[in-house]
């Protein structure tokens, strides 16, 4: 009796350990809609030996194991894994990422520029159109600090504040009433959509005016290669190059609003009876290593990781613009390896321009 007993729980460990080392982990980011491919594989004979977990319908039975699910139809056995697919970024399909540089960054497309001399000090793909996901929320501010609108002005989150783009999801249910100073403060700090969506719609105008002024102000600075069609930066048809983006830091960072916006660390509104805390979606201005004047973060699968900011190292004022960087921390690791590079040639850093072959993406 005690080797049967034996022997049906060594069945039992074997099947578990079948569903362990099938498990994949799966991805989710509320930034952007994913898809996600189901693959079925057949369960040896040992799960009929496995003790299964009781569900609401009688007939369906199913054993879990991390991220795997062993479900159970009659005589029909099967492991189901949710596995997640990434899209590939534009920079990505242009072929961007094959260029090599010296910093061995992770950007597909990067800018380091004296603020003062206009002097560039490193470039990749300094002139591909991309899309520039939350980096739009800058041109917002731009906007609306310029246009002197009264910031105490309540303003109400409506349904067409909802993003039907990409589904990203927000702290800002429908009927939730802020200043238009605090939608101002959460969009730039913390990228909040809502808050930058219901700054256009609700600009003397409304939002066509609003998208009307965004692009107006770019042809003003000069930014030839820039168009906008939303201010928040969900859609992928918002497009610029490092070079325009330099441009705009460089006029966003003379508002004194914008600079101390979009480096506050954290930020508190009162929403009902609640407290919500944001938090800054740059790390690096929490670091004393740090000294900087003006940020502004962003994502979307298909511009990638993005970064803008106006920082002083080694005594020079400089803007740097990291675009499609692959991974979610990338962006800041290629900031923290041109800082080291600057400080390590405090004097006139070696000038470095990297093209890829590849035709940029302009869809």
């Amino acid at each position: 009796m005690s080797t049967l007993i034996f022997n049906r729980a060594l069945k039992i460990i074997g099947f578990f350990a079948l569903a362990v080392s099938l498990s994949v982990p799966v991805v989710s980011d509320a930034a952007t809609k994913r898809r996600v491919v189901i693959k079925k594989q057949q369960v040896s004979k040992s799960a009929k030996t496995a003790k299964p977990v009781k569900t609401a319908s009688a007939k369906k039975k199913v054993v879990s194991s991390r991220n795997v699910k062993v479900v159970l139809r009659g005589k029909r056995k099967s492991v189901v894994q949710a596995v997640y697919v990434p899209r590939p970024s534009f920079g990505q399909i242009a072929g961007l990422h094959g260029a090599q540089d010296p910093l061995e960054l992770k950007s597909s497309v990067a800018l380091v520029i004296d603020q003062d001399t206009q002097e560039v000090l490193f470039s990749k793909n300094d002139h591909a159109v991309l899309p520039i996901a939350s980096l739009t929320k800058l041109m917002t501010g731009v906007i609306v600090s310029g246009a002197q609108l009264p910031m105490d002005e309540m303003i109400t989150i409506t349904q067409d504040d909802v993003d039907t783009e990409k589904g990203s999801r927000s702290r800002l249910s429908v009927g939730t009433s802020l200043t238009r100073g605090e939608l101002l403060h959460l969009a730039l700090m913390s990228s909040e959509n809502r808050a930058a969506h219901a700054l256009g719609r609700t600009y003397p105008g409304g939002l066509p005016r609003f998208v009307s002024l965004m692009n107006a102000k770019a042809r003003l600075l000069g930014m030839t290669d820039t168009v906008y069609v939303e201010p928040t930066g969900l859609s992928s048809r918002n497009q610029s190059s490092a070079q325009d983006l330099a441009t705009l830091v460089n006029a966003a960072h003379a508002d004194p609003v914008l600079r101390e916006l979009s480096t506050s660390s954290g930020y508190q509104v009162a929403v009902g009876s609640r407290t919500l805390q944001y938090n800054n979606t740059n790390r690096l201005v929490k670091n004393p290593e740090w000294e900087i004047g003006l940020q502004k973060t962003g994502y979307i699968s298909e511009a990638g990781q993005c970064l803008v900011m106006q920082t002083r190292i080694a005594g020079r004022k400089l803007i740097m613009v990291f675009l499609d960087s692959a991974g979610k921390l990338s962006r800041l690791g290629d900031a923290e390896r041109v800082r080291r590079w600057v400080e390590a040639n405090p004097v006139e850093p070696a000038r470095i321009k990297i093209s890829a072959s590849a035709k940029p993406a302009n869809g």
